[in-house]
């Protein structure tokens, strides 16, 4: 069965191109001009993977990507970003988007994260399935909880919700929780050896981790920087 992906692109040539990118790589793609047919759309199918544009009339990127996480908390996000927008890809990685990609793009490079991103969901959905054989569905690093099946963490008396990219961080540092992760092993293992862009993108999910898990983020005790190499986990 085609994997089934949602774009939410108001620049008429680049949501056409691809759309016809995507659909000529085997995928099954529902276009929206804007954020606000992006939201009507949402509702009538179940997608495999949403790619949104950050600028939208009637309703931004931000705001789909709220309303898309409200409802699901797996389904992986790719935003648009116009090249230089440093704030737009912290916030929307705030916001529970899975990874962006900088305008203007090639066409190889989007296709290599889509597909890293719906092998991972894939691979963690099988996982959900196994059960105990799979792990369980609950994780523990120290006093910090995380509940797979909920895509949930629970740290300090708070419950935050988890993009399947943290969850995948998580997961990578608990198995080798004590070890010293270069920024490049942990993206290979979380984004996959085929990932193009930058150690950025993997900081800015830890940092966003830290804000879930830390008693005091600015502080970390748990996911601890290695200058010059990368982070451990100290759990």
């Amino acid at each position: 069965m085609k994997a089934k992906i949602l774009i939410a692109e108001d620049a008429a040539a680049i949501r056409h191109g691809l759309q016809a990118t995507l659909e000529s790589d085997g995928y099954a793609v529902t276009a929206a001009a804007d954020g606000a047919q992006a939201l009507k759309l949402l509702p009538q199918d179940k997608y495999d993977l949403i790619i949104l544009d950050v600028m939208m009339p009637k309703a931004s990127g931000y705001d789909v990507c709220r309303e898309i996480r409200a409802r699901d908390t797996r389904v992986p996000v790719i935003f648009l970003t116009a090249k230089g927008e440093e704030i737009d890809k912290v916030v929307g990685l705030k916001l529970g988007a899975d990874d962006y990609v900088t305008k203007p793009f090639g066409v190889q490079e989007l296709l290599a994260r889509v597909e890293t991103l719906l092998r991972r969901a894939r691979e963690r959905a099988a996982d959900h399935g196994g059960g105990a054989a799979a792990g369980g569905p609950v994780l523990r690093l120290g006093a910090v909880e995380v509940d797979r099946k909920k895509f949930t963490v629970t740290a300090h008396g708070r419950t935050a919700a988890l993009t399947a990219r943290e969850l995948r961080l998580l997961e990578v540092f608990a198995a080798r929780r004590g070890e010293v992760l270069t920024r490049d092993a942990l993206l290979s293992a979380a984004w996959g050896t085929g990932y193009l862009g930058t150690t950025r993108t993997l900081d800015q999910h830890v940092a966003q981790l830290r804000k879930k898990i830390e008693a005091d983020p600015e502080h970390p005790r748990l996911l601890v920087t290695v200058h010059g190499m990368g982070y451990r986990c100290e759990a």
